[in-house]
Formats: C-alpha cells, structure tokens, sequence
C-alpha cells in the first residue's frame, strides 16, 4: 500500500481550511485516511499551520510521500528537517543530542522571523489605520466648511453700498 501525506479539504466555499493527513494513495482527497497529523488554515495571515512534527518523520521514515504543497508545509514547520538529521544519526553523521541541538536552533531562528513578520504586519496595519483617519478628517473638515453659511459675501456686498452714498454726498 502507498501512503501519501497530503491535504485534505474543509470548510466552505471561498474559505478554505486543510487537515495534513496521512492516506493512502488510492483514496478520494477528502476521503479515508490513516492518521491526521496537523492543520492548515491559509485564510489568516501569515498562515495558521498545527503539525504533529513527530508523527510526521515517523510516517516519512516509513515511506510515506509528501504531496508537493504537503512537503512545503512538512518543511516550513521542520519535518524534513528532522526527518533529515535523523537519517544522519542513523548513518553515524552525528549523535542524537548534536541532531537534536541543530534543530532546536533551527526552530529557534525559525520563531524569531515569523515573530518579526507577525511584527512588520501590525506595523503596516497601525499605519494603514492612521493614514485612513487622516484622510477621513480632512473629509470632513471640507464637509463641514461647505455646509457653513459664508457671512463675508454680505459683508462685501454692503460696502460698495456704502461706498455708493459716500461719494455722492461728496460730490454735492
């Protein structure tokens, strides 16, 4: 039997949300499957993804195969990698706490962007935000300055008036 890691479909049209499961091969896409090891949910940003790390490697080392789109998410949460060190530790490359040190640091690096992402994206978002109430008060400044009666129009129109009946009593 050939067992896949791949995605399985949920949620509603336009919103989709994706379990990492482990099936076989010949099953429907959102059919049987043997384990579910995560989840991926792509509608928030970044990307929410929930992943038995662990289960994971056990089914890669078993042979399971990675879907493509599975075996991005497999590697950006540090399955591959895992999976990787262990074959070294098998072959004698390095010892379980030198495997277990890379991917602890691996892991650590990996937090400190997806923080600093996370960071950089509420930035944009204050910016955004402010930028928006900028231009809504000047909305309304110019909305409330068309709406006020304009005094300084009758002003001007009595004083040539005035103007008018000065110069006549002059001229007599």
């Amino acid at each position: 039997m050939s067992v896949k890691i791949r995605l399985q479909r949920h949620g509603k049209k336009g919103k989709p949300f994706y379990w990492i499961v482990a099936a076989d091969a010949r099953s429907k896409r959102d059919g049987k499957f043997l384990e579910k090891l995560g989840v991926y949910n792509p509608n928030t940003n970044p990307a929410t993804i929930e992943l038995d790390v662990d289960g994971s490697v056990q089914w890669l080392q078993n042979g399971a195969q990675p879907t493509e789109t599975a075996k991005r998410l497999l590697s950006y949460k540090g399955a591959m990698l895992k999976n990787h060190l262990a074959g070294g530790v098998r072959k004698g490359a390095l010892t379980e706490e030198q495997a277990e040190a890379k991917f602890t640091a691996w892991l650590e690096e990996k937090a400190s962007k997806i923080a600093s992402k996370e960071g950089d994206l509420s930035k944009a978002a204050e910016k955004a935000k402010a930028e928006a109430l900028k231009a809504e008060q000047a909305v309304n400044e110019a909305r409330i300055a068309a709406a006020q009666p304009e005094p300084v129009v009758a002003d001007a129109e009595d004083a040539p008036a005035e103007a008018t009946e000065a110069a006549a009593d002059s001229e007599e």
